[in-house]
């Protein structure tokens, strides 16, 4: 689709960017009833694979909409990973039906949003480049290139880390590069190696092979010797070569290059993800270091924030702050995960004699120790995520609500309509049909749970409520219209 000249007028929500994030979160304002257009710069959907690693709770968060076993299929799960100098982490003992990191393409993870988008009706337009921004107490109108505008009651600046919505909002993006440029790309290996995950750290670099089970792989590069190579300068399959001969070894028979880009690594995060109608997610909030494979998954986390207190809004369904706790929630965690990632950086990239010993006994002592381990596979999976509390709250709220059974059906698929889920021990009076609401007890868990639709918990109490409670429970943060 393409803009008409003139003033568009959409009834709610813009998203300006279709990658992961921008994607998930026009799904989200979808399946809410909201009416969404998606705005892209790209005139088509290249083969992108930047981002590879899906972890388990964006599984998790796909699986609460359905979209789970769609993706599986896509890519290679990964069971065990094995930090530089430390104790290999076995993901299948995370609390989850998906112990695992998903090695998938960026561009299998876009296809299957894509297609969801599209089914529920969102309106995509691609070539269209977002040059302007200005917003009045009524909305917010968009200046695209060629002189068409766009107007909405919201809109979600996705556009990744160069970000024209945030340049035009003002807001400070604070943080810092990394001196050492990375290499990457798809290679094709006549020897590739018997391990899902390889990687070799020495003195010369850095290098790591991901499969994509379709016969190509990632190749990633920290070498010293080209770390200052100008950026603009092209990667060739003879250059990943040398490296990985250099530092590894060998090549592992790469034979085909499709794909391959030379980057800068930064560390940055919005000051702010949200002015007035405007709201920032994914890379145009945060950007950091690769390692770890963050980037995405924090994305589609601050999509299935925002999605539905968003909808809400444009429903006239929100209570006083819900849209505020957008940042509240989502600033603090990217915040985590630039901290998570930097110290990755340093500790894996630093290869003087020093650096090696701090390896060795970071990485060696904390992944032997359970709490260690555990602390870390939680983090890093994304498990492990929480949302500030109140005092005097339960202690679940604020947690991922576990994938228990509830009448018969897991929670995960309780929440596929998006809509909040009340689970309770015994049968209580909800006077709401715009809740799910299941009767059924577990021991391990409060009487009764309410699920927000991106799967946290907003409420919960050790025993069973009045029908008074509940209904104040879910009034909090949700309202009839």
């Amino acid at each position: 689709m393409q803009l008409t000249s003139g003033l568009v007028e959409t009834p709610d929500v813009v998203v300006v960017g279709a990658g992961p994030t921008g994607l998930m979160l026009a799904c989200e304002l979808a399946l809410a009833g909201a009416g969404v257009k998606l705005l892209d710069e790209r005139t088509d959907m290249p083969n992108i694979t930047r981002a590879f690693a899906v972890h388990a709770r964006t599984l998790e968060l796909l699986d609460a909409r359905g979209l789970a076993e769609e993706l599986l299929p896509r890519g290679v799960p990964v069971y065990e990973v094995a930090p530089p100098g430390g104790k290999p982490l076995n993901l299948s003992e995370l609390p989850t039906r998906f112990g695992m990191v998903l090695i998938v393409p960026q561009s299998g993870t876009e296809k299957v949003l894509q297609t969801r988008a599209e089914e529920l009706g969102v309106e995509i337009v691609r070539g269209a480049e977002v040059v302007g921004l200005s917003q009045d107490g009524d909305g917010v109108t968009l200046a695209c290139a060629g002189g068409d505008s766009v107007r909405a009651d919201y809109v979600v600046g996705c556009d990744g880390a160069h970000s024209t919505v945030r340049s035009e909002l003002g807001i400070d993006f604070v943080g810092k590069q990394y001196e050492t440029h990375i290499l990457l790309a798809d290679v094709q290996l006549t020897r590739a190696p018997s391990e899902t995950l390889t990687g070799v750290p020495n003195d010369k670099g850095v290098v790591l092979l991901i499969p994509f089970g379709d016969g190509w792989f990632r190749a990633i590069a920290w070498d010293r010797l080209r770390e200052q190579a100008p950026l603009g300068e092209p990667v060739t399959l003879e250059e990943i070569r040398d490296s990985f001969e250099r530092i590894a070894g060998h090549d592992f028979g790469m034979t085909e290059m499709r794909w391959s880009s030379r980057f800068l690594s930064e560390r940055r995060q919005a000051r702010h993800y949200r002015k007035d109608r405007v709201f920032l997610a994914g890379d145009a909030a945060h950007i950091h270091s690769p390692l770890g494979g963050q980037g995405m998954n924090t994305g589609i986390g601050d999509a299935m924030n925002l999605g539905w207190k968003l909808a809400a809004a444009v429903r006239g369904s929100a209570p006083s702050g819900l849209l505020d706790s957008y940042e509240a929630e989502r600033h603090p965690v990217g915040a985590e995960v630039l901290q998570l990632t930097d110290v990755f950086n340093q500790i894996v990239l630093n290869n003087s004699r020093v650096g090696r010993l701090v390896r060795a006994a970071v990485l060696g002592t904390v992944t032997r120790l359970p709490r260690g381990r555990r602390a870390i596979t939680e983090r890093l999976s994304g498990i492990g995520i929480a949302y500030p509390h109140q005092r005097g709250e339960d202690w679940l709220t604020g947690r991922r609500m576990p994938d228990i059974v509830a009448d018969g059906k897991r929670v995960y698929e309780l929440l596929r309509d998006g809509k909040f889920v009340l689970v309770t021990a015994a049968p209580v009076q909800l006077d709401r049909p715009d809740i799910v609401h299941a009767v059924d007890a577990h021991p391990e868990l409060p009487d009764a749970v309410l699920v927000r639709p991106d799967s946290y918990v907003a409420w919960a109490s050790e025993r069973l409520p009045d029908a008074a409670e509940v209904a104040a429970a879910v009034d909090r943060w949700t309202r009839v219209t």
